[in-house]
């Protein structure tokens, strides 16, 4: 049987987690975690019973997949939130409250990019960081078309109209780029 390639599974899951630097008793979200919450859970079991994970998704049954395996696993600290992150203001998290949170192959699925990271901007204390991972402009038989992907230089050339300042690059696997951004 021929393996399925997902964006999961192209994503160097440990690169992306150290690069996360998630500490006991942080605040968090995964905008945009998909049906199988690959970074909510490990995200979870860092931040301890202190801290809190928001797993926020569009889809309903992406957050019920989510919700049933946390209630599964016994674990207290991960809560879902149905939001459309294309509307400020849209996600149930009270502004300036988070820590970090995270964009993994998020933006690359929406025209309104801009409008998402102000959402993010807005949830995240100043001085928080905010990492986005998606698709490099490398080509592939698999993944999104070349027009649908997020040039990281036009993430780093608008970053300070979002309040944002970037601080550092790193790979996230073979076919993604990470980046890094403090909230100014």
């Amino acid at each position: 049987m021929k393996k399925q390639v997902t964006a999961n599974s192209l994503l160097d899951f440990d690169i992306i987690f150290n690069q996360a630097r998630l500490d006991e008793g942080t605040r968090v979200a995964d905008l945009g975690c998909g049906a199988s919450g690959h970074f909510v859970f490990p995200f979870s079991k860092a931040v301890g019973a202190k801290g809190k994970v928001y797993a926020v998704d569009i889809l309903p049954d992406a957050l019920k997949n989510i919700k049933h395996r946390f209630k599964q696993e016994s674990l207290q600290n991960i809560k879902t939130v149905w939001s459309n992150l294309e509307i400020f203001n849209a996600c149930k998290i009270d502004s300036s409250s988070l820590d970090s949170v995270f964009l993994i192959n998020t933006l690359y699925q929406s025209k309104k990019r801009v409008e998402i990271i102000k959402e993010a901007v807005r949830m995240l204390k100043k001085g928080a960081f905010m990492m986005i991972v998606d698709w490099g402009n490398i080509s592939a038989p698999f993944g999104p078309s070349s027009k649908e992907k997020v040039l990281k230089q036009a993430l780093k050339d608008g970053a300070s109209r979002l309040g944002l300042e970037f601080k550092s690059e790193f790979s996230a696997g073979q076919y993604h780029y990470g980046l890094i951004f403090e909230k100014i």
